[in-house]
């Protein structure tokens, strides 16, 4: 398994993640979106695994008026926002290859060992 966990030192979900891969001996690489966002590539991959970019968008940011202009906004434009804006996204992102999970989803990575 190659884990990767995309998330923020701050929030829960995220540190519920990475608490549960340690719990059972799965290294992971964490990488903190505030430092080091997601490539294009990365968020591609993530985007065609967790069936496209609404299950990536958290509607509890901060940012309320971006999430606001998105709802008007066509795919492509919500895409490339989205990309730009990366504190909208649902954390924590945990990719293992192709697959991936938004959200805290142990039951989906229980499948994955």
């Amino acid at each position: 398994m190659n884990i990767q966990i995309f998330g923020t030192k701050k929030c829960f979900d995220t540190k519920k993640a990475e608490r549960w891969f340690k719990e059972r001996g799965i290294k992971f690489q964490m990488i903190d979106m505030k430092e080091k966002g997601m490539s294009a590539g990365e968020f591609s991959s993530v985007k065609q695994a967790v069936g496209g970019i609404d299950a990536m968008i958290n509607e509890k940011a901060s940012d309320k008026q971006t999430l606001t202009l998105m709802k008007y906004l066509s795919d492509a434009d919500r895409e490339e926002k989205l990309m730009e804006n990366q504190n909208l996204i649902r954390t924590p992102i945990v990719r293992n290859g192709k697959k991936a999970t938004v959200g805290y989803c142990p039951e989906v990575w229980e499948k994955w060992e």
